[in-house]
């Protein structure tokens, strides 16, 4: 009885052992002090590298934040629904698609005065910018096309028809977009060279795509989807590799190149979802606590910080959206242990 108690209790301390070393191994960020910030729904947020400040679409309007100056938090414009918020190069403009009256506004950040109000595709959402900067490709979501704007001289060139439920674009290179479509399951490919569609990758057993992030020097694109998975795509060979586990609510992919690692916020789990890539494959490493209706999120990529917009929300009527608890929103800020 002795030797089998005895036996019993060396299981239990090495069991006990391999969970702390497994707990400290999936704790690869910290929280900070979060960011206060005025309440508003909000969709995508964005890093603005040159100026080092997060961008985020906030329903009526967009927020320019420094988190090196706390409090320092500028509202932008009067919007109908933005959806992304992102920073043009060259300058101190802001551009951010405005989905409930089909329109994208750029910004002068100098004086936060409006200078341009472009009719777009219906629905933009998601919007990307050329790798040259010189032109923006908005997602308009319901219609199924994808609007081309020009930086320079502030219009729409073109409508590019792809398919409806548009959602995250990333670059393949300088020409080759890749963009999750949340209606069909797949990812919609779109040579802006000629401004058509090139075909489409599927991604079986993925729902509801939104967020897509590449790793571009591994041909890797991972899209987060809506039933607790994360689609991995060979993007050269244009096939599905593999579905990983996450948590529940993502709309955001995030490649962090400096750890070889994806992230993905996910909203009504609260928790961050952390994939490795390694030459054995990718594989969930961690889940991170951040905050329910954490579903989107920036990295700074000089810091590794992620920043995440979030809220705290009373229950639904029936039928009803939650309303937001009043001065529950704020910015939950992760940083990396190295």
């Amino acid at each position: 009885m002795r030797h089998f108690v005895s036996r019993g209790l060396a299981a239990v301390c090495a069991l006990l052992s391999a969970t702390a070393m497994a707990e400290t191994a999936a704790a690869p960020f910290r929280q900070l002090p979060p960011i206060s910030a005025p309440d508003g729904r909000w969709d995508f947020a964005s890093w603005d590298d040159v100026h080092h400040r997060l961008l985020v679409a906030h329903g009526k309007d967009a927020l320019v934040v420094d988190p090196a100056k706390p409090g320092d938090v500028r509202v932008v414009g009067a919007l109908a629904g933005a959806h992304q918020a992102l920073a043009i190069p060259g300058g101190d403009r802001l551009l951010v698609t405005s989905g409930h009256d089909n329109s994208v506004r750029i910004f002068d950040l100098n004086d936060n005065r409006q200078v341009a109000n472009i009719a777009v595709a219906d629905d933009p959402d998601a919007v990307i910018l050329s790798t040259d900067g010189r032109r923006a490709y908005a997602m308009g979501a319901k219609v199924g096309a994808v609007s081309v704007i020009d930086l320079d001289t502030l219009k729409e060139t073109a409508r590019i028809a792809v398919k409806p439920g548009l959602e995250v674009p990333v670059w393949l290179d300088d020409h080759t977009l890749a963009i999750n479509d949340e209606d069909f399951g797949e990812i919609e490919l779109v040579d802006t060279a000629s401004n058509k569609t090139i075909g489409a990758v599927a991604m079986p057993g993925c729902e509801g795509p939104t967020g897509l992030a590449y790793a571009a020097s591994k041909h890797l694109a991972l899209s987060a989807c809506a039933n607790g998975q994360a689609a991995l795509v060979d993007m050269a060979a244009r096939r599905l590799v593999k579905l990983i586990p996450i948590g529940q609510g993502p709309d955001t992919a995030i490649w962090d190149a400096a750890h070889s690692r994806f992230l993905v916020p996910c909203g009504k789990s609260g928790t961050l979802s952390v994939i490795s890539l390694d030459p054995g494959g990718a594989t969930a490493i961690a889940t991170v606590a951040t905050a329910t209706s954490a579903r989107t999120a920036a990295m700074d990529p000089a810091t590794g910080r992620v920043y995440l917009p979030a809220a705290s929300f009373q229950p639904a009527a029936a039928g009803q959206r939650p309303s937001m608890q009043a001065g529950s929103f704020r910015i939950v800020v992760l940083t990396p242990i190295e």
